[in-house]
């Protein structure tokens, strides 16, 4: 929240030359490059919600609820009071508040919930506005939306998960997801030994009666409270593609055993750990052997993610630069009117509109590649 009549006139010294608070930002109609881009590429059928969601992303409400989820970072808790085995993280309200808003608004769902042309491209556009407040909450918006290509190879398992991906409704309780009203999905694929070579994997997989047993590491797993997660280990095949819920079917907790939790630089608000396996109940998802053929979709869209987002987060610090520059003064002039900083203002504003062009084109690829060989080439 702004502060109210801010006190200047200190004890020792009067603050001058200082620029306002930001306040309010509209994402959406302050951004000729983006709505010139959805309009190019095929989105601009969606304007109207995107203007909606352009003022609420921008909103000083949401850019101070970001800064608290940052501030306040989750908290690992193992066990509970008693001894017990619970495996969770606890999150500061406004990181809750922050899900439900992308939630609700169709952040990891919009392009499958709308199946048209330009449906990928202006689901960047969402994703894009609510980077520029908070990327925490982006990460298991990304596996979630991410997670449905695979999902839709997988049959039965697809059909009863899809669902409750696509689902407007954030239900952060700690339950079977048979009684949320919605659900998110990680991904776990890296291990200690190996890193992105996820073919020096150890963790193995052995089938029972009514699925697969996992046992093994995965040493990078953001977001550890979805509700399921896509994972990698062998099975008797060859490396093959799991998916492991929080809660078994029979409504028992799984054995998804927080180690710890990872102390990052930067996407504090977002939990990231280390988990142990020990006959983790699992089902298998898609072909045995090619698992990572199977989860390549997955990662597919989580580095789409990525190009937008980064594209958001040069944007907002475009804006921070040029609000700042337009109200702070050097040598008689605004620092935005001096030469040198123009010069550098420039740069940045060209790369942040290529970085945004280039994240569209992509997204249109991506709506047309189906019947398009060449933009599949582009995917």
């Amino acid at each position: 929240m702004i502060p109210l009549n801010p006190l200047a006139n200190l004890a020792t010294h009067e603050v001058t030359n200082m620029p306002p608070h930001l306040g309010d930002q509209d994402l959406w109609s302050g951004d000729l490059a983006l709505r010139e881009g959805i309009k190019r590429e095929g989105g601009g059928w969606a304007a109207d919600k995107l203007a909606v969601f352009g003022r609420i992303a921008g909103s000083a409400e949401i850019f101070e609820k970001a800064d608290q989820a940052n501030k306040h970072t989750p908290e690992i808790k193992t066990f509970d009071r008693y001894g017990m085995r619970v495996n969770q993280v606890e999150f500061h309200p406004a990181y809750h508040d922050l899900m439900a808003v992308a939630i609700e608004n169709e952040v990891p769902s919009f392009a499958w919930n709308h199946p048209q042309p330009g449906a990928q491209v202006a689901h960047a556009a969402l994703t894009y506005m609510f980077n520029q407040p908070e990327g925490g909450v982006l990460c298991p918006m990304a596996m979630t939306y991410s997670a449905i290509p695979p999902l839709r190879m997988a049959g039965a398992v697809g059909d009863e998960w899809i669902p409750r991906l696509l689902s407007t409704s954030y239900d952060p309780r700690d339950i079977p997801v048979e009684q949320k009203s919605g659900a998110t999905m990680g991904m776990f694929m890296t291990e200690k030994q190996g890193g992105s070579d996820v073919r020096t994997n150890t963790t193995r997989a052995v089938s029972d009666e009514d699925g697969y047993r996992l046992t093994g590491h995965k040493y990078f797993c953001s977001a550890p409270m979805c509700d399921a997660f896509l994972t990698l280990a062998y099975s008797e095949g060859g490396l093959s593609c799991f998916l492991v819920p929080r809660w078994t079917p029979n409504g028992e907790r799984n054995s998804l055993n927080i180690q710890r939790l990872k102390d990052k630089l930067g996407n504090r608000s977002n939990a990231s750990s280390e988990m142990e396996f020990l006959d983790t109940w699992g089902v298998m998802v898609g072909e045995e052997g090619r698992g990572i053929r199977t989860i390549i979709d997955m990662v597919q869209g989580n580095r789409y993610y990525c190009c937008f987002s980064s594209a958001a987060l040069m944007r907002q610090g475009l804006v921070q630069a040029l609000h700042h520059t337009a109200h702070r003064t050097a040598f008689q002039k605004k620092l935005i009117d001096q030469p040198l900083m123009k010069n550098v203002l420039a740069d940045l504003a060209i790369e942040v509109e290529a970085a945004l062009t280039l994240t569209l084109r992509i997204g249109r690829a991506m709506d047309e590649a189906e019947g398009d060989e060449s933009a599949a080439a582009l995917t």
